[in-house]
């Protein structure tokens, strides 16, 4: 038996990998294929897991890619399994630092951990083991005092051959992007809970998590956290303003640990983190993103990745369900999606046509030109030849995607409510704008004018207490749990900023001033679409924390910034600098503005080359936002990457999408805040 940490490094074949290829690489050479050794080589192997870890290796890796490496079933450890003493078998479990139950944590999760461990030792203990030999890899550092309960068994000591901290506890949901299977992190974090004991179990367990990333990359970070913010030097910071702040503290003590127990762990500084909360932009996951990818995950009914419709029956019976993953292995979503939906639409119909026009046997199909023809018209054409079907599979896919998503826009009048959005982002709108947009357009769905008030209550937290603010909610006909969500929306970001409340005193005097608005406008990258006007934060965040810019005193860090670090940062700002762009000017009446479309353009090369300039790039950046992240941010990770030339990677407790974390806040109790924020806000200034 031996017991260690792997001993690995970011390259593979000395090849750079982006974060997502690493992660897939550790699970499947340093694990799997690591156990190909003596007698165990010729036999196929059973992977036992429980939940998390089959969560962890589903988002790497695929069951042909653990087939291939000898893996002939996976089986999850808390279930009745069938004995096969002739095969070995390959455990990947979360330990535990506790080896009995600890009241002041959750009970079912140390349950739950503990019992991977038991389950463990039923397997291998006594006369009939269920398996011959068991290599065992735990997710996380694992305590002395479970190695030596282990080890207490002699018959389960003999028939372990390797036992070794693999510290790979995140599910790598994107290529950049990781989660910590904290789905109700808001909750815990923010709820009405006095002691905050459920929110120091939940950041113990994100920051164990979130150190695995940098323990599995063999990166030493700069931790940056977001500083608490208090009204005035007589105001006690709560549990909930020091969320970044613990968070960091909590890493970094992982971090420390590494340095000493891992082979190869860097020790100085090799990448930059920083650690934000959900209250840094509380727009972003309420806002209308309007990408492709986030229009498929807000407007269809998507379950995670998986979507589900409707094909022609091979039988000739009815049409029967068939569910497809929008992922990264499609090449036509990989190029489609973080681009704007109107964009992709066009793309669909020139590829269609593209298709039609290179092949001689669609063309006699067709009576008119190519270029004539809608895009529905191309795809009946191009599935009416069994021939093509296999190319045409997934773009059909997609045009039939984007025109659903296309229809709902249209039927919920979404284009009109997109530009309030904006407007009032933007600070060309305010309260005024949508007390009249309810009042003239009442055909709106309850779901968007929550929506609307949940980005004005964001912006306007003030204007949201007492009378005013409920009369305002009583004319969108919200229900009591909407009216909940929107005042949690308000107490998520803390305590009104009351000097910005004086900025209506002086719209009476300056009628071109422009309202409150939670961004600026930034400068056009390119050709832009009506619609695409909104940023999440980290953006800035990001780019500045990159230029060396970011604010010390808003962003201290843990770790103190050496002048080479910073000096290497600067230099590749300036090897890169960005182009010149004139200011956003005022949108076109229609939604969306024309491109012109490159009728050679495939997908495949996007595929073929997603990640061949990664080996130019400088050191990584890490952003975690604890309370979940949401797909506009997943998509300024991966242009930041190409524009900075350094791989933006974010980490989150989860990823939300509007419906769920609108559902969060709904059900959550933040009531907390209200008697705090009485005793330090005055009263509200009246609108």
């Amino acid at each position: 038996m031996s017991f260690s940490d792997t001993d690995s490094s970011s390259s593979y074949g000395g090849d750079y990998k982006n974060f997502k290829q690493i992660t897939r690489d550790r699970l499947l050479i340093e694990m799997l294929r690591s156990c190909k050794t003596g007698d165990s080589t010729a036999t196929w192997k059973v992977l036992i897991v429980d939940k998390l870890t089959l969560n962890i290796i589903s988002h790497a890796c695929k069951m042909s890619d653990t087939t291939d490496e000898g893996v002939s079933v996976v089986e999850d450890i808390v279930k009745r399994r069938q004995p096969m003493p002739s095969r070995d078998a390959i455990y990947f479990m979360q330990p535990t630092k506790e080896n009995h139950i600890d009241g002041s944590l959750s009970n079912f999760l140390s349950l739950a951990l503990i019992c991977s461990v038991v389950m463990f030792l039923s397997d291998m203990s006594g006369r009939s083991p269920l398996y011959r030999k068991a290599f065992v890899f735990f997710s996380s550092p694992i305590s002395r005092e479970l190695v030596s309960h282990i080890k207490k068994d002699g018959t389960v000591l003999t028939r372990i051959a390797k036992l070794i901290e693999m510290n790979l506890e995140y599910c790598a949901i994107d290529s950049q992007a990781f989660v910590t299977n904290n789905e109700r992190a808001l909750e815990e974090l923010y709820g009405d809970d006095e002691d905050s004991r459920k929110g120091v179990a939940c950041l113990n367990v994100m920051a164990a998590r979130v150190a695995t990333v940098f323990a599995s990359l063999r990166e030493f970070p700069f931790v940056r956290y977001r500083a608490a913010k208090s009204l005035d030097a007589t105001t006690m910071t709560t549990f909930r303003d020091l969320i970044p702040t613990k968070l960091a503290a909590g890493i970094w003590d992982c971090l420390m640990k590494y340095k000493t127990t891992i082979k190869n762990f860097p020790e100085t500084e090799t990448c930059e983190l920083l650690i934000l909360d959900r209250s840094v932009d509380q727009i972003a996951p309420i806002i209308h993103e309007w990408t492709y990818d986030a229009m498929c995950h807000d407007l269809l009914n998507m379950d995670g990745n998986k979507y589900a419709h409707e094909v022609p029956s091979k039988t000739g019976g009815p049409p029967e369900e068939k569910v497809v993953l929008l992922e990264d292995h499609d090449p036509v979503w990989l190029e489609l999606r973080h681009t704007h939906i109107a964009d992709a639409s066009e793309r669909l119909h020139d590829k269609m046509t593209n298709f039609v026009s290179r092949n001689k046997a669609a063309q006699i199909h067709g009576s008119r030109d190519a270029r004539e023809l809608s895009t529905r018209d191309l795809q009946k054409m191009v599935q009416a030849l069994p021939q093509y079907s296999e190319q045409i599979d997934k773009l059909s896919l997609h045009v039939e995607i984007a025109g659903k998503v296309n229809r709902i826009i249209r039927e919920l009048g979404l284009r009109e409510v997109g530009q309030l959005e904006q407007d009032l982002v933007f600070g060309d709108a305010g309260m005024k704008d949508v007390i009249n947009f309810f009042m003239t357009k009442e055909d709106t769905t309850g779901e968007n004018k929550l929506r609307l008030l949940m980005i004005l209550a964001a912006i306007y937290p003030e204007k949201f207490e007492g009378e005013k603010g409920l009369n305002l909610m009583k004319l969108a006909k919200l229900s009591p749990n909407d009216m909940n969500a929107v005042n949690n929306m308000r107490l998520l970001g803390g305590a009104p900023d009351t000097q910005k409340s004086t900025g209506a005193f002086s719209l009476k005097f300056d009628i071109h001033k422009k309202k409150r608005g939670a961004r600026k406008e930034r400068p056009s990258e390119g050709e832009t679409w009506q619609l695409a006007r909104f940023y999440p934060i980290i953006e800035e965040l990001v780019e500045n924390l990159s230029k060396g810019e970011l604010s010390k005193e808003d962003y201290p860090c843990l770790n103190d910034p050496s002048p080479t670090f910073h000096g290497r940062s600067h230099v590749t700002a300036i090897n890169h600098p960005p182009v010149a762009h004139s200011m956003r000017s005022r949108r076109t009446p229609t939604w969306a503005r024309p491109r012109n479309s490159d009728d050679g353009y495939s997908s495949e090369p996007v595929l073929r080359h997603a990640s061949s300039d990664f080996k130019k790039m400088g050191q990584r950046i890490f952003v975690v936002i604890v309370g979940g992240a949401t797909r506009s941010e997943l998509r300024v990770c991966h242009k930041l990457t190409a524009k900075l030339k350094r791989e933006v990677v974010l980490g989150s407790s989860c990823l939300e999408d509007p419906a769920p974390f609108i559902a969060d806040m709904v059900w959550a109790d933040f009531s907390f805040f209200v008697q705090q924020l009485s005793q330090t806000v005055g009263e509200a200034t009246q609108y």
